[in-house]
C-alpha cells in the first residue's frame, strides 16, 4: 500500500468512526480489516493530526482560566472556583464545593483533620450521605469555643461529617483559649488534647477555612471584641488573617500576638506536615488572609470564589 493509500484509509476510517458513528466491528468489515488493526488506525489518526479531539473543558468550570492563573501563581496542587454571592450565600457555596470535593478524593481508610468556622461547617452539613465510609476518622485542630458558637466548633463539625458519611469522630476535650499564656503549654501536654493534635498532625487531609483580619473574624466576637481596636498588635498591618484560629501576618507566619500565646489549636508548623491541605473561603475581607496562607504554604487546595481569586491573581 502507498503511503497516499495509506493515508486515504486513515481519513476514512476516521470519518466513517468520528463522523458517522459506526462501530469499529462495522468498520472493520466495510473496509475488509481486522478490528484490531481500525483500533490501531484510530490511534495513529489521531497521532498524525487527522483527527483533533476538542474537550471543552469551560462547560465543567467556566473559571478554568483562571484557576489555572492562580495555581501557577501559588504553586498549588489544586483550586476550585465558584460564581461569586452574597456573603451569606458565599458560604454556603464555598461550603457544597469543599464538600463535593472532598467526598471526590477521601478514602475509606482516611483520616480527616478539621477546623472551626462557618464555611467548614457548611462543608460538613452538605456532605452527600451515599459516601458511606466507616472506617474514615474526623480530628479537630481546634479547642471549643463555649456556647455561643457551638455549632461551628470543630468537635462539633467532625461530628456532623462523622454522622453524614458514618465515620468516627474524635473529640477534643479543650477551650479555645486559657487566660494565661504559661497555661497553655500545660494544657498542650495533657495526654488528651495531645494524641488529638498528634492525630491531627497526622492526617491524611486537613480541611480548614481562612478567616479575615481582626476585626471580621468569628473568633473576635466572641474573645477579642474589646481589644481589636484599641490594642496595635491586632492591627490590618500586622494580622492579614486566621488559619485555624491561629492570627498569621502578611507572610503567613505566626503573628506576634498575645492571642496566639493563649489559643489552643494546632501549631502551623505541624498544619505543614499534613499531606493535602484544603482551605474553603472567600470574600473581599479575606483576601489578605487567603493570600498570606498561600505565600506561607499553608495550602495545598483552595476553594474561592471568582472575585477572591481575581484579587488574588492580579494583586
Amino acid at each position: 500500500m502507498s503511503l497516499a493509500d495509506d493515508k486515504r484509509l486513515l481519513v476514512e476510517i476516521a470519518s466513517l468512526y468520528y463522523e458517522q458513528g459506526l462501530k469499529q466491528e462495522e468498520i472493520a468489515k466495510r473496509v475488509n480489516i481486522s478490528r484490531s488493526l481500525v483500533s490501531k488506525y484510530l490511534v495513529r489518526s489521531r497521532e498524525e493530526g487527522i483527527v483533533e479531539i476538542t474537550i471543552h473543558d469551560e462547560y465543567a468550570s467556566p473559571y478554568r482560566a483562571l484557576e489555572e492563573q492562580l495555581q501557577g501563581k501559588f504553586q498549588l496542587e489544586d483550586v476550585i472556583c465558584i460564581e461569586s454571592a452574597g456573603r451569606g450565600l458565599q458560604n454556603k457555596l464555598l461550603g457544597i464545593a469543599a464538600a463535593k470535593y472532598l467526598a471526590r478524593i477521601i478514602k475509606p481508610w482516611y483520616t480527616i483533620s478539621v477546623s472551626a468556622g462557618t464555611t467548614v461547617h457548611e462543608a460538613a452539613a452538605n456532605f452527600p450521605k451515599q459516601s458511606q465510609m466507616t472506617n474514615v476518622r474526623f480530628v479537630p485542630l481546634v479547642g471549643g469555643m463555649g456556647m455561643e458558637h457551638i455549632t461551628i466548633q470543630s468537635t462539633r463539625v467532625c461530628e456532623l461529617f462523622a454522622s453524614r458519611c458514618g465515620g468516627h469522630a474524635v473529640e477534643l476535650h479543650a477551650p479555645i483559649t486559657v487566660d494565661e499564656p504559661e497555661a497553655k503549654p500545660v494544657f498542650m501536654k495533657q495526654s488528651f488534647i495531645k494524641n488529638v493534635f498528634d492525630e491531627g498532625e497526622s492526617a491524611d487531609i486537613a480541611l480548614v477555612g481562612i478567616g479575615g483580619i481582626p476585626i471580621y473574624s468569628t473568633l473576635t466576637d466572641a474573645y477579642l471584641s474589646d481589644q481589636v481596636n484599641v490594642d496595635s498588635e491586632y492591627s490590618q498591618d500586622k494580622i492579614a488573617g486566621d488559619i485555624c484560629y491561629n492570627f498569621i501576618n502578611h507572610s503567613g507566619k505566626l503573628a506576634d500576638c498575645s492571642w496566639n500565646k493563649r489559643v489552643l489549636a494546632i501549631d502551623l508548623e505541624r498544619l505543614k506536615k499534613v499531606p493535602r491541605k484544603i482551605a474553603v473561603s472567600g470574600g473581599k475581607e479575606k483576601v489578605e488572609g487567603i493570600r498570606a496562607a498561600l505565600k506561607g504554604n499553608l495550602v495545598d487546595v483552595l476553594i474561592t470564589d471568582e472575585k477572591t481569586a481575581r484579587d488574588l491573581v492580579e494583586q
